[in-house]
């Protein structure tokens, strides 16, 4: 747009300037389009990458392109089939920069733009290498669900703390038996605890051909095992589905033996209200101290609470892996048994 000239002829540029200004303070103004403008300013990404990273579908994810392409903050170049975006940089009017660079600053210390940084680093990597196919799992909709959800990989990558072919470990909250069946060629024994007698089922077929598991249906608030009967305890995906998290916890730490290990693996707190109503899940995810005070309120030690790498098709929000002992201490009787005499006394069967 040209300048109006005043009544005494002077070149009024102010109008246009505003202008200007409202319209990129506009296509900034919603949230997803400044965080696909900030991933777009350092890598060239397509619209199915963009999806990935901020969870969104495609046509959303290419809505709030055009907007950014229309006010001159993006452009796109084709690649094959896909068109690549980045941010139009040097070609960027300089008070356009100045506002970007607010913004910028502003936004990357947000969880969300941490989140993003995780899932940016994923997908670049699904370009380096050739990424292993996942199979499709005949055990029924949670683990179609859950796949969906978060991947197949990031449960084998978190169970690595956990082998020692002399301990025995409790899956708690196992649902269909897949982490029982990754620990079970490794470990003396697991014990699979779930409420859900249609789980407990299906773990059951999962694990017919393994010998050292043994499933039990009982509540995580009242566990149906003995005192100081396990060197390590899982809690996948389970906490969030409880209503009262500290009293599991405790009762974990009721059936560790002292310096047994806890490894949880749970979502960062998120604002998906959905879940509730279509999952069942009482708690939107955790603040990293709220569980913190839990664990040591529960008698566990120096909790390590890391983030886990997503996995690029995962749809849900971002896990971490918070891996804890017990507090070594004795038992209440005085006594501690080693594992020897435990395992003596617990029957080699599963039901």
């Amino acid at each position: 747009m040209e300048p109006r000239a005043d009544t005494n002829g002077a070149a009024t540029q102010q109008p246009g300037v505003l202008g200007s200004m409202l319209g990129w303070m506009s296509s900034l103004a919603d949230p997803t389009r400044a965080r696909a403008l900030r991933l777009v300013e350092s890598h060239e990404l397509s619209v199915a990458e963009l999806c990935s990273i901020l969870q969104a579908p495609q046509s959303t994810v290419s809505r709030h392109l055009k907007v950014l392409s229309d006010e001159g903050w993006v452009a796109a170049r084709p690649e094959g089939t896909s068109r690549l975006y980045r941010m139009s940089g040097e070609t960027l009017d300089p008070a356009a920069r100045r506002l970007w660079s607010l913004l910028r600053e502003q936004a990357a210390g947000t969880v969300l733009a941490e989140q993003d940084d995780q899932r940016l680093q994923s997908v670049l990597a699904e370009r380096r290498t050739q990424s292993q196919a996942f199979f499709s799992s005949s055990a029924g909709e949670w683990d179609r669900l859950r796949s969906e959800m978060f991947g197949d990989r990031f449960d084998r990558t978190a169970l690595a703390a956990l082998l020692d072919e002399s301990w025995t470990v409790g899956d708690l909250g196992c649902g269909t038996g897949q982490w029982a069946e990754v620990l079970a060629p490794f470990v003396h024994r697991v014990i699979a605890v779930d409420s859900s007698a249609a789980m407990l089922k299906a773990a059951r077929q999962r694990v017919s051909d393994r010998d050292n598991v043994e499933l039990r249906r009982g509540e995580l608030e009242a566990l149906p095992i003995d005192e100081a009967s396990l060197d390590a305890a899982t809690l996948c995906l389970v906490l969030h589905h409880v209503p009262d998290p500290p009293t599991v916890l405790r009762e974990v730490a009721r059936v560790l033996v002292p310096g047994g290990r806890l490894l949880i693996v749970d979502m960062f707190r998120h604002d998906r209200i959905d879940y509730q109503r279509q999952m069942g899940h009482v708690w939107l995810g955790f603040e990293r101290l709220q569980l913190e005070e839990w664990l040591r309120d529960a008698g566990f030690a120096a909790p390590r609470i890391v983030p886990l790498p997503p996995d690029p098709r995962a749809k849900g929000p971002a896990l971490f892996a918070a891996a804890v002992r017990r507090e070594a201490t004795e038992r209440r009787n005085g006594t501690h048994p080693g594992n020897s005499s435990r395992r003596a006394s617990r029957p080699d069967r599963r039901r």
